[in-house]
C-alpha cells in the first residue's frame, strides 16, 4: 500500500470550509485537530473530509516547520534575495552563510541555499500526492476533483516560479513516484515556465472568482490570474500581462489600503493572496527575522541604496522602514511585518500576492506596448498611497517611463518575494547596477548554486555554471 506521511499541524479556522459539487452550497467540512502523521493514501482521499486535511497542510504557515506545510515560512527567501540585490545588509553572527549573499561567495554547500532547494521539493510532494490522490479518488464528486486540483495547480505554479528565478532551470517533479524523482535532471527554463503557465491556465479556467473559503487563504480565478499576469510579465507576453493585470484590477474585488500600515493585516483590502501566520512562538517570518528582537539591534538594515530611493514625503519610508538608534546612529529596517509574538494587539497574515503590484505589472505592459500615459496613471496611484505627487517623467520617453516604474517596483516591493532581486535579473540590469554599487558581481552570481547534496543524490543534474 502507497502511503503519505504528514507531520502534525495548525489548521487555520478558515481552511475548514469547503465547496462541494460545482454550484451547490458550501457545507462545513471538520478536520480532526491531530490529523495522523501516516495515512493509507486510498483512506486519504476517501471523501472530501479526509482529502481537506490533506489540502490544509499546504496551505499552513507554520514556524519553525521545515518539513511541512507553506515552504516558504522559513526558507529565507526575501533574507537572501534582499542581501543578493541592494536592500539589505547581514549585520549578525547567528546565520554565517547568510554572509556570502551580499559578496557574490555563494558555494554549493551553502545553508540557505540549501534550505530554499530542499523546502521547495518538500512542499511540492503533498501537491503532487494530492492531485494525484483527488483524481485517482472514487469517493469524490467531479465537482470537488475539479477545485482542488486547480488550487494545487496554483500554489504549485508559485514553488516553481521562484525555482526558475533562483536556480535557473529546475527538476520538474510532476509525481509522488520516487523511481522517477530521483533520476531528474534539470529542465529548461522556458520548460519550466511552460509548465507554470500550464498550472495556471488550468487553474484559471476550473476556478470560481469566489474563493472557496472564508478569507484569502485559498486560491480563487482571480489569484490565478493575478500570478499569470506576472509570469506573463516576465516572459515579456507584454499584451498578455496588460490584460491579465487589468482583469485583477477591473474586477472590484480588491483596492489599495489608504494607510500601509494597513496593507499585511488580516483581511486587508489589497490582499488576493493571504495565508494567516500565527504559531505558539512567532508570527510572519520576516517580522521575526527583521524586527529587533528584546532590544538587540536588528539582524538585516536597509541598504543605503535602497534607504536613498524613498522620495521626501514617501510615507513608505515611515510606515515600512523602522528605526533604532545605536551609538548615536540611526539604523532602518524592514518593518512592513510589525508583529514578532503570536500574542501581538493586531492580527497579520502572510502577503502572497497583493494589489500594488498588480498596477505596476499592468503599467509596466502599457510602457512596453507604448502606452505611456496609461503606464503612469498606474504608476501614479501608488504613489499617491504613498502621499507623493505624480511622476515627472515624460510619458513620450519610454525609458523615463520604464525608469519610473522600476523606481517604484523598488520601494513599493522592497524585501517581499525576492522583487528586487528577480526585477535587475529580468530586465538585464543586474550586472550595470549590482556591478557598481558592490564588489564581486559576475554574471553567473544572478543564478544560486545547485546544493552538493542534490548533486550528490540525483547524478543528472548538473550545477549552475561559476560554482
Amino acid at each position: 500500500m502507497k502511503k503519505i506521511f504528514f507531520q502534525q499541524y495548525i489548521v487555520p479556522a478558515a481552511l475548514l470550509m469547503t465547496a462541494g459539487m460545482a454550484g451547490s452550497c458550501k457545507k462545513l467540512i471538520e478536520i480532526p485537530p491531530s490529523p495522523p502523521t501516516e495515512i493509507v493514501q486510498s483512506q486519504q482521499f476517501a471523501d472530501s473530509s479526509t482529502t481537506m486535511t490533506a489540502v490544509a497542510l499546504v496551505y499552513s504557515y507554520v514556524s519553525l516547520q521545515t518539513s511541512n506545510g507553506f515552504g516558504y515560512n522559513d526558507a529565507k527567501l526575501p533574507e537572501a534575495t534582499g542581501l543578493s540585490s541592494d536592500e539589505l545588509i547581514y549585520t549578525s553572527t547567528n546565520i554565517p552563510d547568510m554572509t556570502a549573499f551580499t559578496g557574490y561567495g555563494l558555494t554549493n554547500r551553502n545553508s540557505v541555499v540549501a534550505q530554499l532547494w530542499a523546502n521547495q521539493y518538500s512542499s511540492l510532494y503533498p501537491i503532487n500526492a494530492i492531485i494525484e490522490g483527488v483524481n485517482g479518488s472514487t469517493g469524490l464528486s467531479a465537482g470537488f476533483k475539479k477545485q482542488i486540483t486547480a488550487e494545487m495547480q496554483v500554489v504549485r505554479a508559485l514553488y516553481y516560479f521562484n525555482g526558475v528565478n533562483l536556480f535557473g532551470g529546475v527538476p520538474l517533479s510532476l509525481t509522488t513516484d520516487y523511481n522517477v524523482t530521483n533520476k531528474l535532471a534539470r529542465a529548461s527554463v522556458d520548460s519550466v515556465y511552460g509548465q507554470i503557465l500550464t498550472d495556471l491556465t488550468s487553474a484559471k479556467q476550473n476556478l470560481s472568482v469566489d474563493y472557496p473559503s472564508s478569507g484569502h487563504i485559498r486560491p480563487n480565478q482571480l489569484v490565478a490570474t493575478a500570478l499569470l499576469s506576472r509570469v506573463y510579465l516576465y516572459r515579456q507576453q507584454w499584451q498578455q500581462a496588460y490584460d491579465a493585470a487589468n482583469t485583477v484590477i477591473s474586477s472590484g474585488s480588491y483596492s489599495l489600503t489608504s494607510d500601509p500600515n494597513a496593507t499585511f493585516l488580516d483581511g486587508s483590502t489589497e490582499a488576493i493572496w493571504q495565508l494567516p501566520a500565527t504559531s505558539s512562538y512567532y508570527v510572519t517570518e520576516e517580522g521575526y527575522d527583521f524586527s529587533p528582537n528584546y532590544g538587540a539591534a536588528p539582524n538585516y538594515l536597509i541598504n543605503s541604496w535602497l534607504l536613498n530611493a524613498f522620495e521626501p514625503g514617501d510615507i513608505r519610508m515611515q510606515d515600512w522602514l523602522g528605526q533604532m538608534v545605536v551609538n548615536g546612529n540611526t539604523l532602518y529596517y524592514p518593518h512592513k511585518y510589525k508583529n514578532i509574538q503570536a500574542s501581538s494587539p493586531t492580527t497579520e497574515d502572510y502577503m502572497i500576492l497583493r494589489l500594488a503590484e498588480q498596477y505596476l505589472i499592468r503599467a509596466e505592459a502599457s510602457a512596453e506596448l507604448g502606452n505611456g500615459a496609461a503606464a503612469l496613471a498606474d504608476v501614479n496611484i501608488v504613489r499617491a498611497r504613498a502621499g507623493l505627487p505624480a511622476s515627472t517623467a515624460d510619458p513620450a520617453s519610454q525609458t523615463a517611463v520604464l525608469n519610473a516604474i522600476m523606481h517604484e517596483r523598488q520601494v513599493e516591493l522592497f524585501t517581499e518575494w525576492g522583487h528586487r532581486w528577480y526585477d535587475l535579473k529580468r530586465t538585464n540590469q543586474a550586472g550595470t547596477v549590482l556591478g557598481a554599487e558592490k564588489t564581486g558581481w559576475t554574471a553567473d552570481a544572478a543564478l544560486y548554486p545547485v546544493p552538493v547534496a542534490q548533486l550528490q543524490n540525483d547524478v543528472n543534474l548538473k550545477q549552475n555554471p561559476g560554482y
